[in-house]
């Protein structure tokens, strides 16, 4: 048997190897999920720094670039969208943003059951007051004046394409605080008369700029219709049918939305709704659109499309208003786009 001395030392040397081989392995793992962390080679820059709400010719949208600030609130100069973006700390399934008042639905995995919620934000993202939500993240929309903010989400299934969804679609003045829980307790005008059904659905609030009017998606009975509904009065009057997703314009005299061009499939074409005549203009995109749009300007929607090859992920497009032109590419790895 060897000296003590000598196994001593034999202890020594193959607990300084061990630790060594263990700070390796831990090493090794940092560095593959920091790099797991990094941007996509030629993938979008993106940095931190200040972001707030009052910053004028901005787009801001929830990055969706592989990286540490995945899912952050992001923005970058309008008139050079393809540019470096700046994230926050803010991070979002959804978000919109108006007049310095903005809106994020965040949906946080739990041990025993995932947590949905609204925070609804000042001009610095930081949050007034925060709202349990029902279900999963789906819409989420400001008004122009940022008094009035509205979120849906999917009480039941994932997505509109669930055999079976339930949505329930919530209104908070954010002056008064006043939340109204559910449109359903509208009352309903369709076709001039007042309507009953256990089936109702909204989802998809866009606000006019009174602080008054808003359109949203109605479903009932298989079927979808574009409403314009009154705050003030809390009803609601069918317009025309197979909308869903309207988003009013800036100008207030047309909405664009997602038209169901297959019955039973999960297609849908973009259009835009001249509201004085009706009259319904189909929009370049010839992919399937499953947003709801946004305006960058009286003449420009954009909407997010899945990015090509991956399961998850997604960009922004845009296209002109009128049914001219191309889609073209907006933001890389981007979602729910809202210009300041």
């Amino acid at each position: 048997m060897p000296p003590l001395r000598h196994r001593l030392l034999i202890l020594v040397t193959a607990v300084l190897l061990l630790a060594g081989l263990g700070t390796g392995m831990v090493l090794h793992a940092a560095a593959r999920a920091d790099r797991a962390n990094q941007p996509r080679s030629g993938g979008p820059a993106v940095g931190t720094g200040r972001l707030t709400l009052d910053q004028k010719d901005r787009l801001t949208f929830v990055n969706a670039a592989a990286g540490p600030h995945r899912t952050a609130v992001a923005a970058v100069p309008a008139g050079d969208p393809g540019g470096g973006r700046i994230a926050s700390n803010l991070k979002c399934a959804r978000f919109y943003a108006a007049a310095g008042t903005g809106v994020c639905l965040q949906s946080n995995p739990g041990v025993l059951k995932q947590s949905n919620r609204a925070l609804l934000l000042d001009v610095d993202l930081r949050t007034r007051r925060t709202f349990p939500l029902a279900g999963a993240p789906s819409r989420a929309r400001v008004s122009p004046s940022g008094r009035f903010a509205a979120w849906t989400v999917f009480v039941s299934g994932e997505s509109y394409a669930s055999a079976y969804f339930s949505t329930r679609t919530s209104i908070l003045d954010t002056r008064t605080m006043r939340l109204t829980p559910s449109l359903e307790t509208f009352s309903i005008v369709r076709d001039g008369k007042a309507y009953h059904a256990s089936d109702i659905n909204f989802w998809g609030v866009t606000f006019a700029s009174d602080d008054d009017t808003f359109y949203a998606t109605l479903n009932t009975g298989n079927r979808t219709y574009l409403v314009r509904g009154s705050l003030s009065r809390r009803t609601v009057t069918t317009l025309i049918q197979n909308v869903e997703c309207p988003s009013l314009s800036p100008d207030g005299t047309r909405v664009a939305f997602k038209k169901r061009v297959l019955a039973g499939a999960t297609l849908w074409r973009e259009y835009v709704l001249d509201l004085s005549t009706l009259h319904e203009t189909a929009l370049a995109e010839r992919h399937s659109v499953d947003d709801q749009a946004t305006w960058l300007d009286n003449k420009t929607v954009a909407y997010a499309l899945p990015t090509e090859g991956k399961v998850a992920g997604s960009d922004l497009w845009s296209v002109p208003a009128d049914g001219t032109g191309t889609p073209r590419l907006l933001i890389a790895g981007a979602s729910s786009p809202a210009p300041l």
